[in-house]
């Protein structure tokens, strides 16, 4: 299978980047948000679920890690304390990685409306796989 090439200098590419390194290992539910018509704080936000605070944890050392291989550090992080909500902020993309309760309970992506979600099967693993996909 072909390694995908982000452009990483580009808000979108780097958002993509995340979904992809998050799904490698294993994130749950992950979906992307164009939000800069929305907010002046960043042009995407990536939220996803880990099975746990450990995996939580896990999850935002990985993307750290990726990125940090690939040039682009972050600016700054909350939550790894607790593990249940970690917000990782790279300038033009946040990265939200929830446990399954703190998700359900704070409900961000319905602050967003469909049009704004970008679809990532593409970037996914299991895309082709699935029973959603064509073909």
């Amino acid at each position: 299978m072909e390694e995908k090439v982000f452009d990483l200098n580009e808000p979108l590419g780097l958002a993509q980047f995340c979904v992809s390194t998050l799904d490698k290992k294993n994130a749950s539910d992950i979906k992307l948000f164009k939000v800069d018509e929305q907010t002046i704080i960043a042009d995407y936000y990536v939220i996803c679920s880990g099975r746990s605070t450990t995996h939580v944890n896990a999850l935002s050392d990985e993307v750290e890690y990726q990125a940090g291989e690939k040039g682009v550090q972050m600016l700054r992080v909350d939550g790894r304390g607790t593990g249940t909500w970690v917000l990782m902020d790279y300038g033009s993309v946040l990265v939200h990685i929830f446990t399954k309760d703190q998700r359900d309970f704070y409900k961000l992506e319905k602050l967003y409306n469909e049009e704004n979600e970008i679809d990532i099967k593409e970037l996914l693993t299991g895309f082709g796989e699935s029973k959603d996909s064509e073909g």
